[in-house]
Order: C-alpha cells, then sequence, then structure tokens
C-alpha cells in the first residue's frame, strides 16, 4: 500500500530522515495490523464452523439415546468410532476421530465427549448438557492449517423440543452455549484461550437450519460471541452483527450473515455467503466467499474477498 509523503523542501536532511523512518514504521505498523486481522478472522470462522458442525453431529445421536443400534453408532460420523454409555451418570457419547480422509475439505483427530445427568431429558426445556473438546484437531487440506481445541462448553435447551425432531414438531428449539475458556492451540504452537456466548435458533426448511446470535454485552454491544486473546496475543471481541444462518441441506455450510470483530485498535467486518465476486449466492458447489472489510491506521479504507 503506497502512502503520500509530503516532501519539504526547506527541512533540514536530518528532519527528512527522521520523518521518512516514522513513516516507515507506521507502514509497517499497518502491514502488521492487516496481517493480523485477516488471520483473525479465518481463526474463527474455521474453528466456529467445525464446532457447529460437529455439535450437530453429536446432539442428533443423543437424541436418539437408546434407539441407536450399534450399526447406526458404527456408520452415523464418516471418520470417527461412537461409544454410548447410557447407565452412567452421567450418560455420555465419546467420539473418538480418527484422522480419516472422508471429507472434502479437512480431516479431525481427538476426542469428544457429550455428557448429561441421568434422569435428565435433552428435549424437555431447561435441561443441560456438556461437550467437552480433548486435543480434538482439525486440519483445513488447502492449506495444511490445523487447530487443536481442548475444553468445555455448556449447552442449555430453553425452549425445549429436539433436533431430530425438528421436521414434526410445532416451534423453534433455542439453544444457548457458553464457555469460560476453550483453550485454542495453533499450529505455530502458541496457546490462546475463547469465551463464547451464543443463541442458537433451529427451524426445519429442507433439513436443519441453524441462525447463531451472539448474547453477551460488553461496551455497550450486546450482539458479543466471541472474545479473548488471539493468536498474536492481542485482546479481541467478536460480535454477530446479522444472524449467522448454517444449513443442512447445503452441508451444514455458513450461507449468510455478518461478524463484526474488534482486534486491539482494528474494527473490520466479515460478511459471508458471497461469490468470488462478493455477491450473494445460494449454496455454491465449490467455495462460499466472504468479504473483509477494515479500516487501516491511516484511515484507508480496506477489503479483501475469501474463500471458506
Amino acid at each position: 500500500m503506497k502512502q503520500n509523503i509530503p516532501f519539504l523542501r526547506l527541512l533540514s536532511l536530518a528532519l527528512l530522515l527522521s520523518f521518512t523512518a516514522c513513516t516507515k514504521d507506521h507502514s509497517t505498523d499497518e502491514t502488521k495490523d492487516n496481517s493480523e486481522i485477516s488471520v483473525h478472522s479465518d481463526d474463527e470462522l474455521f474453528i466456529t464452523s467445525e464446532i457447529d458442525w460437529v455439535f450437530t453431529e453429536v446432539s442428533q445421536m443423543m437424541d436418539l439415546g437408546s434407539n441407536i443400534s450399534p450399526r447406526q453408532q458404527d456408520n452415523m460420523i464418516c471418520d470417527a468410532t461412537v461409544a454410548l454409555d447410557l447407565i452412567s451418570n452421567p450418560r455420555t457419547v465419546t467420539i473418538t476421530y480418527n484422522g480419516g480422509n472422508c471429507l472434502p475439505n479437512r480431516s479431525r483427530e481427538g476426542v469428544i465427549v457429550l455428557s448429561v445427568a441421568q434422569g435428565m431429558e435433552l428435549q424437555n426445556a431447561g435441561a443441560v448438557f456438556k461437550v467437552s473438546f480433548k486435543d480434538f484437531k482439525i486440519t483445513r487440506k488447502s492449506d495444511k492449517k490445523s487447530i487443536t481445541v481442548n475444553g468445555e462448553q455448556t449447552y442449555t435447551n430453553v425452549s425445549g423440543g429436539s433436533l431430530i425432531g425438528l421436521s414434526s414438531q410445532d416451534g423453534d428449539v433455542v439453544h444457548t452455549v457458553v464457555s469460560n475458556g476453550l483453550s485454542l492451540t495453533f499450529k505455530d504452537g502458541s496457546k490462546r484461550t475463547w469465551q463464547v456466548a451464543q443463541k442458537r435458533i433451529y427451524t426445519y426448511n429442507n433439513g436443519i437450519v441453524a441462525t447463531v446470535l451472539g448474547m453477551r454485552t460488553e461496551n455497550n454491544d450486546s450482539k458479543v460471541a466471541v472474545w479473548g486473546t488471539n493468536r498474536f496475543g492481542t485482546a479481541f471481541t467478536s460480535s454477530i452483527t446479522d444472524p449467522l444462518v448454517i444449513r443442512q441441506d447445503c452441508s451444514f455450510r455458513l450461507t449468510s450473515g455478518a461478524i463484526k470483530h474488534t482486534v486491539g485498535a482494528v474494527t473490520a467486518t466479515a460478511t459471508f455467503g458471497l461469490d468470488a465476486s462478493g455477491s450473494p449466492v445460494s449454496c455454491p458447489a465449490g467455495n462460499y466467499f466472504y468479504k473483509l472489510e477494515w479500516t487501516g491506521p491511516n484511515g484507508n479504507s480496506l477489503s479483501a474477498i475469501l474463500a471458506y
């Protein structure tokens, strides 16, 4: 990015050199900010979409409960083995991912355990269940980017009802999702902690449709969904400014919505569900794209269109 640098002929050589050095430092800071906001946006999209996908898989299993046959257990998730313990307290579904190649764009390793207290029925309003991540590692095949997750999220069925019964039951299913600290390890070895506060509204339209909202208030912003420290050690908050929509009939992909990232002194907006030209598109055969827009330290408006 080029900047216009005023050249004052009457300045001394020393002052000119000093001025030039300051300008280069500012340019370096801007380049750093631009890179950081792009990487952070990709990190959050990557991990959030994967956790959403996993939750849908395991919650449908828990809805089935004892009705799952051993054959169903072995075939419900293509890259994992599933073990149900419906006798102990809490009841658990343990999914062990094997790093297989059955998914088109990523591989998964590690363990996820969904647990619920004995006697509590997930379809009842107020039911609480936990999802624990144990060295759950996702690797994106296109660029070998990986993130490893440890920690726990707590889900509450606010409305009652089950995801597996959405097509036949009346009304939406509403869950809240909170976490006081998901531990993320990035490929470069850096470790960070993120907090989560979301509401998810599930409807049925040719498959499950999940609408995701932020529900934490911070600095007069009532739509914060994720906050913490990014891989660069910079504090951030991410607010869902336009509800995120994830559709089963589009392979559980994020099909629309927008997030505002505040990373240090930089604010950026990511708009999802676009084609390569930046126009809205409905369930493409290939990649979706999102448009990332932010303002640099010089006040320049910047944007990029990125695949996801």
